[in-house]
């Protein structure tokens, strides 16, 4: 199998949600900030479960926040 990305949209999300900070939706998962920020950096892929916890926040589904990136392979 090949190496993937999963990247986000949660930075945009929390702007349209009030302009949500990342210690706010940090506080709302139960994570650090540094997690969140991680995460919209594509630094750091969460768990199953945070993912979930994040997409409940914005109501939205999972597909709509996360993003998954197969590289080909060479």
């Amino acid at each position: 199998m090949g190496k993937f990305k999963i990247t986000s949209n949660i930075r945009t999300l929390r702007f349209h949600q009030d302009e949500m900070t990342q210690q706010e939706l940090a506080d709302k998962v139960g994570v650090t900030r540094q997690t969140i920020m991680a995460i919209e950096k594509s630094k750091y892929s969460p768990s199953l479960e945070l993912a979930f916890r994040i997409a409940r926040v914005f109501d939205k589904p999972l597909n709509e926040v996360f993003f998954f990136h197969p590289e080909e392979k060479r």
